[in-house]
């Protein structure tokens, strides 16, 4: 299993975070893929390398044009509007205001775009979050050219950011992206399989009226848990993608038993809609020392399911999206890939 992973992922080292009405160190950092990496490195899972090279054009795969232009101009922006800290939403359209427009000014803009007001945008964003696209989409070209699996070790994450809103960590949708590629090469069907603990609302309304995308969401009920909203079982898709889009919304203090059944039916939807290739968004934020969530998995239970992903047989890329305990997510993102490698 090849294991692509670039350096530039530490260009984005926010330094602030809203969280509990308070400005804080995020949770989302680059000790994270390091701890990932080494854990790797030292498991000797696969050889890593670097990501291919691809267009700035890349993200245009999902997000529309002024999103991403945005995104790539949001920094320099932010800072010659005079701005000392970073670029943190402050406003957004209310649901009462029936015109939704681009503010000029970046204060306005960033609320604009933004799904949340936790996230900041940096310096190296922009650059960073090109980085993890092509970490992804490196992975899919990896899957197309015949491997039987890759890891694609990204960071930022992906599934939160939504054709044109980013929140959540998230600002290019990396799974979504890898999905596109591959069927830019000619698959017919892919199926994304989201086990992260907040459910993927940035996958879901890229992919919601879209037959060609089968989207599966493991995490916690929306009724508790970011990012609200959405992610509720009633949620199947539009037009041609009626059917095509599944939610497990799943109660606080979530067990591995519970878990592992929604994962089991989860796994019988994708084996009937019989896809080309599986993209598995890999959140590994479901641990029970998490400090922001509320399932309660065992290290050892990420071994079980990577076990059982493998049972479908297909050719399968992962791409790391959340987990927060920074100890334990490299044991954790680990036992997913060896329980993989196992069940082959």
């Amino acid at each position: 299993m090849d294991i692509i992973y670039t350096e530039q992922h530490r260009l984005r080292n926010s330094k602030t975070e809203l969280f509990g009405g308070e400005l804080v160190p995020p949770f989302e950092s680059p000790q994270r893929v390091e701890t990932i990496r080494q854990q790797c490195l030292a498991r000797n899972i696969g050889e890593i390398r670097p990501p291919n090279t691809y267009s700035p054009e890349l993200p245009h795969h999902v997000h529309s044009a002024p999103y991403v232009q945005f995104i790539a101009d949001c920094w320099r922006d932010w800072q010659a509007g005079g701005n000392a800290g970073e670029a943190i939403a402050t406003c957004w359209p209310s649901r009462a205001l029936p015109r939704q427009i681009v503010p000029k000014e970046i204060d306005g803009r960033i609320g604009y775009y933004a799904m949340a007001g936790e996230t900041s945008i940096s310096a190296g964003t922009y650059e960073a979050a090109l980085a993890a696209a092509a970490t992804a989409a490196t992975a899919a070209d990896l899957l197309h050219s015949g491997q039987h699996s890759a890891f694609a070790l990204c960071r930022p994450p992906g599934h939160h950011a939504a054709t044109d809103m980013f929140g959540g960590y998230c600002f290019f949708n990396n799974v979504a992206i890898a999905a596109q590629q591959l069927l830019n090469h000619g698959a017919a069907r892919v199926a994304i399989l989201d086990t992260d603990f907040h459910h993927g609302n940035g996958t879901q309304e890229i992919f919601y009226q879209r037959d060609d995308v089968l989207f599966i969401s493991l995490h916690g009920d929306p009724i508790y848990a970011f990012p609200y909203f959405l992610g509720f079982a009633d949620e199947h898709g539009t037009g041609a993608g009626e059917g095509y889009n599944i939610n497990y919304p799943l109660a606080p203090e979530t067990n591995f038993a519970a878990w592992n059944h929604a994962l089991q039916e989860s796994l019988t939807h994708i084996n009937n809609y019989a896809p080309d290739y599986l993209l598995v968004s890999l959140g590994v934020d479901t641990y029970c020392k998490d400090p922001i969530s509320f399932f309660k998995l065992d290290s050892d239970d990420f071994y079980t399911y990577g076990k059982s992903i493998a049972g479908l047989g297909l050719p399968t890329a992962f791409v790391m999206e959340g987990g927060y305990a920074v100890e334990e997510i490299g044991i954790n993102a680990a036992n997913v890939l060896e329980g993989f490698s196992a069940g082959q």
